[in-house]
Order: C-alpha cells, then sequence, then structure tokens
C-alpha cells in the first residue's frame, strides 16, 4: 500500500509502489481481468509511455486517439503551467475570459469553409455529438420547421456514450439497457469485406450506399428530419474507410432535401488525414463539425462544436436579454482547455504535423498492408495516417483474439495497441517516424500469429 507524507498541505507518495486498484470503475474495460494484471502507465514523452518500473512501451493509438503532438510537448505543458498559476476557472454562463474568445478565434482559423464563425465549447467528444444533435433540432425548430425532428445515424456508428450518441450510433451493446430517443433511424454501414478486403485507401465499391438515406427520406419524409450525422471516417468502431463518392453524395443528398450534415470529426480532426479536418481532405463542407480528441492532444479535457453563421444566427432573433440556447456545461472553455488549445494547435501550424502526417501516408500504407497473408488477417485498411487490421474470430468468442493480441503487445512487446471487437485500430502521434511505423507492423507481424 502506498506510504503518504504530507508536503506543503497535501498528501503525496511514491506512485510506483501503489496497489489499490479496487475503487476505480474503468470506463469501457473488463474491470476483473484488469485488476487481476493491470496495465498501468507512470510517465509519458513524445511517442513513449512508461510503465510503472520505467520500461518504455511505443504509443501506436495516439493514447485513445488523441495525443496527436505526441507527449508531453512542452511549449503545450508550459501553456497550461502558466494558466493554472494566473485564473484557475471562470464562469461561462452569462461570464467569460479572453482566453475562451481566442480559443474559438483559434480554433476557426482550422476550419474548411469561412461560413464556420462560431464555437460551442465542451469537455468530451461524447458532449460535443449531444450538442450539436441540440443545436440541430433547435435550429430547425427556430425556422419553424416544427415537424423536423428526426435525427438519422448509420448502422456501425460510434458517436459517443451520451443518450443523444448513442440513439444516432449504431453500435448495439452500448445501447444495452439504455433508453434511447425517439425519432431516430439508421442507413446502412458501408463496411463490406467481400467487396472491398484489402483496399489501399478509399475502397472502390460502396458509394451508392449513401442512397440509402433516401430510403429513410421516402420512410418519413424529408419534412421531419432534422439532420444527419456521420464520420466522415469511423474510427472506433474499427477503422471503417468511406468508399469513393460516399461523402460527396450524402452532401448532395442533405441539400437537396433540406437536412443538416454533421461531420463528427472527433477522431479525424487535427491532422490524422493530413488537413485540420477530414473535411478538407474529402473536400466536402457539413453544416456543423463536432471535434475533441487532438483538439487539445489529449492534455485537458475539450471539445467544441464548430457551427454555421446562419444556424448561429437564428438563434439570435429573440430578446438579446434572454438566453439563447437553453444548453452548456460548468466548464465549457475552462482556461486550462483554451491555453491548451492555442498552444496544441500553435504546434501542429510550427511542427507542420499535419504535412508529416500525409508525407508519411503512403509508407504507412505499404507497411500495413505487408501483413497481408499474415494468420488471422482477413482485411486491412488505411487512410491518411490511421489503419485496421481485422483479424478472423474465434468461434463463439469474437473479440477474444482482439483482446488477446493487445494484452500480449503490452506485456510482452512493450507496445500500446488499440482493438475493437477482433480489429486492431492503429493511430500513432503525428511525430512518428517510419522506424516506430516499422516497429509497430513488426509487433504486429510476430504476436498476431500467436493469439
Amino acid at each position: 500500500m502506498i506510504i503518504l507524507k504530507k508536503v506543503g498541505g497535501f498528501n503525496v507518495g511514491d506512485m510506483k509502489d501503489y496497489q489499490n486498484l479496487e475503487n476505480l470503475w474503468m470506463p469501457f474495460s473488463a474491470n476483473r481481468a484488469f485488476k487481476a494484471k493491470p496495465r498501468l502507465m507512470n510517465e509519458a514523452k513524445g511517442i513513449y509511455y512508461k510503465k510503472m518500473d520505467g520500461t518504455s512501451v511505443l504509443d501506436a493509438t495516439s493514447g485513445l486517439w488523441c495525443c496527436n503532438a505526441g507527449h508531453n510537448h512542452p511549449k503545450i505543458v508550459q501553456a497550461i503551467q502558466k494558466q493554472a498559476g494566473k485564473l484557475d476557472y471562470a464562469p461561462s454562463f452569462q461570464m467569460g475570459h479572453p482566453l475562451g474568445f481566442k480559443a474559438a478565434e483559434k480554433l476557426l482559423e482550422f476550419s474548411p469553409s469561412n461560413d464556420f464563425q462560431y464555437v460551442f465549447f465542451t469537455n468530451s467528444g461524447s458532449e460535443s455529438v449531444d450538442t450539436a444533435l441540440k443545436i440541430a433540432l433547435g435550429y430547425q425548430q427556430l425556422r419553424d420547421k416544427k415537424d423536423k425532428t428526426f435525427l438519422v445515424g448509420r448502422e456501425r456508428a460510434y458517436h459517443g456514450v451520451g443518450f443523444g450518441g448513442i440513439s444516432v450510433g449504431g453500435l448495439p451493446l452500448n445501447k444495452k439497457h439504455f433508453s434511447l430517443l425517439n425519432d431516430v433511424d439508421h442507413i446502412v454501414t458501408t463496411h463490406n469485406l467481400e467487396k472491398n478486403a484489402f483496399s489501399r485507401g478509399k475502397p472502390e465499391w460502396g458509394g451508392e450506399l449513401a442512397d440509402d438515406l433516401l430510403r429513410i427520406i421516402e420512410k418519413y419524409g424529408a419534412d421531419r428530419i432534422a439532420a444527419f450525422i456521420t464520420e466522415p471516417l469511423a474510427g472506433s468502431t474499427g477503422v471503417l474507410i468511406p468508399p469513393t463518392g460516399y461523402l460527396e453524395r450524402i452532401r448532395e443528398i442533405c441539400t437537396e432535401y433540406d437536412i443538416l450534415l454533421i461531420f463528427d470529426e472527433v477522431i479525424t480532426g487535427f491532422g490524422r488525414l493530413g488537413t485540420p479536418f477530414a473535411s478538407q481532405y474529402f473536400n466536402v463542407i457539413p453544416d456543423i463539425i463536432t471535434c475533441a480528441k487532438g483538439l487539445t492532444s489529449g492534455t485537458v479535457p475539450m471539445g467544441a462544436v464548430i457551427v454555421k453563421k446562419d444556424i448561429y444566427d437564428m438563434y439570435q432573433n429573440g430578446d438579446p436579454k434572454i438566453i439563447d440556447l437553453f444548453h452548456g456545461y460548468t466548464y465549457s472553455a475552462h482556461p486550462l482547455a483554451a491555453s491548451a488549445l492555442i498552444a496544441t494547435l500553435d504546434v501542429y501550424s510550427e511542427e507542420n504535423l499535419f504535412q508529416r502526417a500525409q508525407d508519411l501516408a503512403p509508407y504507412w500504407e505499404s507497411a500495413l498492408h505487408s501483413l497481408k497473408g499474415t494468420e488471422h488477417v482477413i482485411d486491412i485498411r488505411n487512410l491518411g495516417f490511421v489503419g485496421g487490421v481485422e483479424m478472423s474470430s474465434r468461434d463463439n468468442q469474437i473479440g477474444a483474439r482482439g483482446y488477446d493480441v493487445f494484452e500480449t503487445g503490452f506485456h510482452d512487446e512493450n507496445i500500446l495497441l488499440r482493438f475493437t471487437g477482433d480489429i486492431i485500430a492503429l493511430s500513432p502521434p503525428l511525430i512518428a517516424q517510419k522506424e516506430h511505423i516499422d516497429q509497430i507492423v513488426d509487433c504486429l507481424k510476430k504476436i498476431i500469429p500467436k493469439n
């Protein structure tokens, strides 16, 4: 058990000796298995974590898709430390602080269109999604489209864990035990191994699946659909790459039928595809963008919803002294998060990290696809600096192989992998070098056949 000592009025201790793992209920975790054989991080720097014993662990997942600038970047750390000593907190309801406004202005410099002029800050991707859905519904009501109450998502989509996000999301286990929103429907997933296995970049087959949105429109009527939400590239559900022409067709349909298009860019934002947002990569402009994760490179929790001017303006038509959007969070535009955002976006620009990801993408693609023919591997998917390696499932044990590869990677090979079902999802920090890519792929060639 840790021995605590008093220093300056605070209890501190040597965390290397900490053994009590009972009181924390860990999110999205097999708690009993973890506590029987824990995987603990104690330090991080650059592209590496350190275990409790000091062993370095290669981070092949940017923490959880978020540490795009690497760990403990000195400029970001210094900005947070400086702000903590100046202004720790300021209320966000009817009050503000200069950094919040500066952070919004800074973020908009990265937006895909000048039509985006307003930012609503949250604390996570889940909060960003639920915020975007509420903004979309309110917008339709304010423009006197009273029947536009339906929200449409896609099967096998992940949009966080708020009630709105799990409702428009398409993952059954995330919905288990929970009540869902009414007036929600889904179009079909684009994932098809028979047609697209081992595609490099965007699959050639499947663009026509965007027309399934027309089925939903015919089912309910366009005058009842408020918004369609999609991940430009689906990450947490297994790295699902949009087929050629798919997002372009979705945009056409939404425009034609007066449906707001929301891009969930919580994962794809801030360089994962070599551009600030996937919107620029695909040259498809939505009406609302959600983001988080890479927004502060994982240093301080923060999310954001970026909206076009006409959406914001629709909320400004009433009495100027009356609250225009009855929604918000205690920690919206938190001073430490705002300082982290500004420093992080500066780092991305100063170190040209988005271009680095773009330059590494061809090498990344070739390295990943060298895994073709490895025992158990049934598909490899990639785009930009993200990849997915899908493995066959054991009989009646979906996810077991993925878990074992993840655990073997950490304990035996000192590499942090991300698994979802039997898919290994890869998204190294944008500071990675070719030798790190080689190490990731060599580890997978070694451990996948063993499991």
